[in-house]
């Protein structure tokens, strides 16, 4: 019988703090920028209850909570107690699938022969976890993967909940439309226009009008209200994109110091695309105005690149063709469609103009050597050794 468990780390980042840092324990705690220009990244329990939560702006969550404590994060300590988790729980099943630093989907279908039945096999995964990290996790188990996802937010923090095969119908019947996963407010918004309350309610439906209305969503939707989820555990599941992007200290219209920016961005995506040995067709300029307007601009290119000064002269076009009017409140880039770097491509008689057949990745390489021995940083370009000033760059991988 399929048994599949979503494990869920409980206000990872803020527990970690509050973890190695025993003052902090039963406190309210906001991990984040610590400008007003920042935003909240993780909030223990204890600023939740005051209705702190992420990607809320730090200024209201400083006005909602102002005797929180704000720590700026340590991405090295957070991504060091993610592997210890992740590597723990393979202990459980080789069908593990990392989701995001903090959750993981495990098919545990085959594991009752040898830990019992998924209530036990979930108690000792949170008992693990526990004595390990001294964190708590919550779980969902299903039989299905998005009703697994769902039952892990249940009871948090520290919660544990099982939806057994027998009770699929009568949850799924009755199970609110917003906590579907991938429904946000807009096609909330749209379900609740067409009286479309419960996942049970879209059985009210003809297929062509749902579909019509809903497009792919609505198939999914109606795949869903059958207890229908086909979607597996991947424990291998390659990245789609890689970005790096940030939130400028100032809103600007300084196209020399956005320039900067761009290069900055550019060194990091080429830098994470060969630690993951990967080449991108596709490169995009993201940019969001001080009015929180976004716009996206991508260039397909007909040879995959993974160097600094390609991507950079790539998006730089890009950024170069846009209409600069208003302010920027944030600038990045990002690199998808990949293929394996090692994979044989086309080689060019004479070097393109965007420097695509350069010999800029063995001397992006060597940079990355250097830095890998040395510490990041130790070698760069002239024009990033003293960037404009950043509140909050983030680099991202996604694999959904």
């Amino acid at each position: 019988m399929a048994m599949i468990l979503h494990i869920d780390m409980d206000a990872f980042f803020a527990s970690v703090e509050q973890k190695d840092h025993p003052e902090l324990r039963g406190k309210c705690v906001i991990v984040g920028g610590k400008s007003e220009r920042g935003v909240v990244t993780t909030a223990s329990y204890e600023a939740r209850r005051y209705g702190v939560h992420s990607a809320m702006p730090m200024f209201e969550a400083r006005r909602r909570c102002p005797h929180a404590i704000i720590m700026p994060g340590r991405m090295a300590r957070y991504k060091s107690v993610s592997r210890q988790i992740m590597t723990l729980l393979q202990d459980f099943t080789p069908h593990v699938e990392p989701v995001s630093i903090d959750e993981a989907y495990l098919d545990i279908s085959d594991g009752h022969r040898l830990f019992g039945p998924p209530e036990r096999v979930a108690r000792s995964i949170k008992d693990r976890i526990r004595h390990a990290t001294g964190l708590t996790a919550s779980i969902g188990a299903a039989p299905l993967r998005f009703l697994a996802k769902i039952a892990s937010d249940l009871e948090k923090p520290d919660g544990l909940t099982i939806i057994h095969q027998e009770e699929v119908p009568s949850f799924i019947a009755q199970l609110p439309v917003r906590k579907i996963p991938g429904v946000g407010k807009v096609t909330h918004d749209q379900l609740l226009r067409m009286n479309l309350n419960t996942l049970g309610d879209v059985h009210r439906y003809p297929r062509d009008q749902l579909v019509s209305r809903l497009g792919k969503f609505g198939q999914r939707l109606i795949a869903l209200a059958r207890g229908e989820d086909p979607t597996p555990v991947s424990p291998h599941t390659p990245a789609k994109s890689v970005s790096s992007e940030s939130t400028l200290a100032q809103d600007t219209i300084d196209r020399t110091l956005l320039h900067t920016h761009l290069l900055h961005h550019a060194e990091d995506v080429g830098r994470q695309l060969r630690r993951l040995q990967l080449k991108a067709r596709t490169i995009t300029l993201k940019i969001k105005h001080a009015d929180f307007h976004q716009v996206t601009r991508s260039r397909t290119l007909h040879r995959p690149i993974q160097a600094t000064e390609s991507i950079f002269r790539q998006v730089d076009h890009l950024f170069n063709q846009y209409p600069l009017s208003k302010k920027v409140r944030l600038i990045g880039v990002g690199a998808s469609n990949f293929i394996a770097a090692a994979t044989p491509v086309q080689t060019e008689l004479f070097p393109d103009r965007d420097g695509t057949t350069l010999n800029w990745e063995k001397i992006d390489h060597t940079l990355d050597a250097i830095n890998a021995k040395f510490g990041h940083g130790r070698i760069s370009k002239a024009s990033l050794v003293a960037p404009a000033k950043i509140t909050g760059r983030e680099s991202e991988i996604d694999d959904a």
